[in-house]
């Protein structure tokens, strides 16, 4: 059986897991390939929320556009990684402190 220790502290778990989820909604990493030709925009859930083309797209291979979308979501997504893991840090040692 759990007791209100417990309960309480988990309770506060939840509660801070739900701030840090709405903390990181709100924040924005964007980053770019070939010089800004690919733009793209994540926010720290990691979901990507704008995707912008800069260029005429007859002027690209197929392949090209590809890995330069790959470029920029692979380097917005570390660091929205590396802000996920500040954020949690945080949380942990706000929880912990108080035990």
């Amino acid at each position: 059986m759990l007791n209100n220790d417990l309960i309480n502290k988990l309770q506060d778990l939840k509660r801070q897991s739900e701030e840090s989820k709405t903390r990181l909604a709100d924040m924005e990493i964007t980053e770019d390939a070939g010089n800004g030709l690919i733009r793209l925009s994540m926010n720290g859930n990691r979901e990507l929320t704008s995707l912008e083309i800069n260029a005429d797209l007859s002027q690209f291979e197929k392949e090209d556009l590809e890995d330069l979308i790959c470029v920029a979501f692979n380097r917005a997504l570390g660091r929205v990684n590396d802000l996920n893991e500040k954020e949690v840090m945080s949380s942990a040692q706000s929880l912990f402190s108080g035990m």
